[in-house]
């Protein structure tokens, strides 16, 4: 739901795209065999994004999922509600958001800045883990390069009720912070899961934070997510201890505060 359409003209000219593969509905629980980490994030009455399970306790969206686009002020945790592999109505799980954790260098405003996508990541601390044997959570790996093959699973304005995957989508520009991807994606999309298969498994390389124009043609923009993830991680961890994630612990992180550039979210 929180998207700017902006146009990219501190990036250089689009590759040709390669072949993507339509949006497919997971209306069955068949269909959503290994996506129930992925759910909607209810933002009270302020509308939804896209969230997915990254431990039992914790999921991954986006940082500007956190503010009311009118106001701009902070959406209270206990205000957000996770559907876990919510489809037609119901959830395989649902659960409260005991804490809400944006990047600390993400700083919610009007101003349009493209590479305020660096640091739009954030990570909810759920009330009660979640560990049914349906929903297991995604791993995270290194950002992909330009031109790999990549996919999305998210809800939007338009199929809200049911996620729908994309297999097959690609890289196509960006920077080691973010990424121009040629994935469909929409208003509530927000957070959604980029992802890559490696041997047969879905790990998360991305969260969708923008959708875009460049050129005349419809883009979106992702956040390159291990090094800004490395720092949520570490803003929990101060309070909780080391984070269990599928992919291993985070203990520590090495970073420098960022200049402040501003990316709108309307």
């Amino acid at each position: 739901m929180r998207f700017a359409l902006i146009a990219l003209l501190t990036l250089v000219c689009l590759p040709a795209r390669a072949q993507e593969t339509a949006l497919v509905s997971l209306q069955t629980g068949d269909d959503s065999k290994g996506w129930n980490a992925v759910g909607r994030l209810n933002l009270g009455d302020r509308g939804f994004c896209t969230g997915t399970l990254i431990a039992p306790d914790l999921v991954l969206t986006a940082a500007h999922c956190l503010f009311d686009k009118e106001t701009g002020a902070r959406i209270e945790a206990r205000d957000i509600e996770f559907l876990a592999g919510l489809r037609n109505g119901r959830a395989e799980a649902y659960r409260s958001v005991a804490r809400a954790v944006a990047h600390p260098d993400y700083v919610y405003s009007g101003d349009s800045e493209i590479d305020r996508t660096a640091y739009d990541v954030a990570v909810l601390e759920l009330n009660q883990p979640i560990r049914q044997p349906s929903i297991q959570p995604i791993a995270t790996a290194s950002p992909p390069k330009i031109g790999d093959e990549v996919g999305v699973v998210s809800y939007a304005q338009d199929r809200a009720e049911a996620p729908s995957l994309q297999q097959i989508c690609h890289v196509i520009d960006g920077s080691r912070a973010v990424l121009v991807l040629s994935c469909d994606v929409d208003f509530g999309s927000s957070g959604a899961p980029i992802f890559v298969v490696k041997d047969g498994v879905p790990q998360i390389v991305s969260v969708v934070s923008a959708k875009a124009e460049s050129n005349g043609k419809k883009v979106s923009l992702g956040t390159a997510l291990q090094d800004p993830l490395a720092v949520v991680l570490a803003e929990i961890a101060k309070d909780d201890g080391p984070i269990a994630l599928s992919g291993g612990k985070v203990n520590t992180l090495a970073g420098g505060k960022a200049r402040g550039a501003k990316f709108l979210k309307p």
